[in-house]
């Protein structure tokens, strides 16, 4: 083991990863964002013509309600439609719905428990039967149905008394208020009645293969491995849709992706989007707008707490230390991303600014693990009470950057008495149960933590929501802290936008000290999009690029 200086390895390991990434232009960051862009031409009349959206990972899951990924929701923000769509501003508008309830227009009775929701008329599903409500009543009994594997039952689990008023009107009663459930249903896409009704098993069918929605785009064709293609809705309701074919292409090779963006072979660089590594070519090339959106998403290490690994603090701490975040920033990622110690993005009003920054130090990483007990064996591994601290980490194989920071994270780890090994595989098999069951010891992963604006973790950090453990939501790192499930339930039923805040302070607080993820960057998305698209925009409020495809057109 070197003797160096914490400083000195910093250093060496800089110009290491410099020499690595020779050529690269390091620190190269922007502030031209991405914001809507000036409609140069008019949409056409008619559909025409097509898109291509790359994407580094393969879109598996169509159904709305079920577990599923940031690559999914580009298919299904096109497919389906929720009662309200989000903004990019974080205003919540009218989808299904005809309008927002709230307590001026009734929608919303003054003590927040009783819901009236008023439908459009004019809706149609991709088969040419009628919207109703009784397609809403269906889809938030179908989330709380305890056959159904829901992916997100919080909030919806507080729904009683669902009455249709007529086709168009529909009301409930809440058990307790909850303040996040207006932003829930941007995201909770409605389903048809009239054919899941007929299916014996919830969890499977044809339905599940080739849905069928009311959004702007009709299931088309999937060829699994390679492509899947939409067809324009000529009878949507709404804005579009402007092109014949939206055409989602799986390209597992984020260095493949894009030089196929370069080759003009893909038209919109969508999940993971350009690689840092290739923002300043990215920019020179011509017919092409590149641009820095900063996301919601945050990149961390993922330690799952039920491995005996990592119960230990004084080993989730150590492992923290040793990880040169500044110089996976800087030199592997080119500046792009932005330091944070929270789940919470950055541009939030909720973001919590003052929590411990994080320093890279070996010798108090050691020094921890030396205080808590963690003894190096004959061959260097460290050990307690039979547990070697030896673990494998996973992500989805061919994201280079992330397999570079791998490599990196796993020589200093190994410099501390820490054995990773690494153990990458294809997203659909990563992002499976392998995920979605806490399968994996750790992962390194980048996850949108909020829905819609709302700053509610509960899907994420609540107990309850442990789905390895029978419960129901996402928190595959299995974290559980009582005082962390206490502030949660308390900020649900807070309408109050200060006091809320005063919560989820206290509960970023209380994350970062409890480490169950190891923050190494808030996200920064490179965009890319060929010249002549117009009505693209960049939405951080949701978890796709394609979030409102159906505004697309060639000028």
């Amino acid at each position: 083991m070197t003797k160096t200086t914490t400083g000195k390895l910093n250093l060496s390991r800089r110009a290491a990863l410099h020499m690595m990434l020779a050529g690269g232009a390091v620190g190269l960051i922007g502030t031209n964002l991405l914001g809507k862009p000036a409609f140069a031409a008019t949409p056409p009349s008619a559909p025409t013509g097509r898109m291509i959206v790359g994407l580094s990972q393969e879109p598996t899951v169509f159904h709305p309600l079920m577990a599923h990924i940031e690559t999914d929701d580009g298919v299904i923000f096109s497919v389906f439609d929720a009662l309200f769509r989000i903004s990019p501003d974080g205003v919540v508008l009218p989808n299904l719905a005809a309008e927002v309830p709230d307590q001026t227009n009734g929608g919303i009775s003054e003590d927040g428990l009783n819901w009236r929701i008023r439908l459009r008329d004019d809706v149609r599903w991709h088969d040419g039967e009628a919207f109703t409500a009784e397609d809403v009543k269906f889809t938030l009994e179908l989330i709380t149905n305890p056959d159904f594997r829901a992916w997100r039952t919080t909030g919806h689990s507080l729904v009683r008394d669902i009455t249709v008023v007529s086709p168009t009107e529909i009301t409930w009663r809440m058990e307790e208020a909850f303040a996040p459930y207006i932003s829930f249903l941007t995201e909770t896409f409605i389903v048809p009645k009239h054919i899941l009704e007929k299916e014996t098993d919830p969890n499977a069918g044809a339905f599940h293969q080739a849905p069928i929605g009311t959004g702007a785009f009709k299931w088309g064709e999937r060829i699994a491995g390679d492509r899947l293609e939409l067809v324009a809705n000529a009878d949507y309701y709404g804005e579009g849709p402007y092109i014949e074919n939206l055409i989602f292409k799986y390209i597992p090779d984020m260095t493949v992706l894009y030089t196929q963006f370069r080759s003009g072979d893909i038209d919109i660089v969508g999940q993971a989007y350009i690689t840092p590594d290739n923002y300043a070519e990215a920019q020179t090339l011509a017919d092409r707008v590149v641009t820095l959106v900063p996301k919601g998403s945050v990149e961390s290490i993922y330690l799952n707490q039920e491995k005996p690994q990592f119960k230990d603090r004084a080993v989730r701490e150590a492992l923290y230390a040793a990880i040169d975040r500044r110089a996976i920033i800087d030199a592997l990622n080119y500046g792009v991303p932005r330091e944070t110690e929270t789940f919470m993005p950055t541009q939030s009003v909720f973001y919590n600014p003052d929590l411990p920054k994080h320093e890279f130090n070996l010798d108090r990483a050691r020094q921890l693990l030396d205080d808590a007990g963690w003894v190096p064996g004959a061959d260097g591994i460290r050990a307690k009470d039979g547990v070697r601290l030896s673990f494998k980490n996973s992500t989805t194989a061919g994201a280079h950057l992330r397999e570079q920071a791998q490599q990196f994270i796993q020589q200093t780890f190994a410099e501390i008495g820490v054995e990773m090994q690494i153990e990458n595989l294809p997203s659909a098999v990563m992002w499976g149960d392998f995920w979605t069951q806490s399968q994996f010891d750790s992962a390194m992963v980048g996850i949108t933590y909020l829905i819609g604006s709302d700053p509610d973790v509960t899907n994420r950090f609540h107990t309850n929501a442990i789905a390895a453990k029978g419960g129901s939501g996402s928190n595959n790192a299995q974290y559980s802290n009582p005082e962390v499930d206490a502030l949660l339930e308390e900020g649900s039923r807070t309408f109050d936008t200060e006091k809320r805040r005063e919560i989820y302070l206290k509960v970023q607080e209380i994350i970062r000290q409890d480490l169950p993820l190891l923050p190494l960057f808030a996200n920064t998305s490179v965009y890319g999009i060929k010249t002549g698209i117009e009505g693209f925009t960049a939405n951080a409020n949701t978890r796709t690029e394609s979030w409102q495809a159906a505004s697309w057109y060639w000028a």
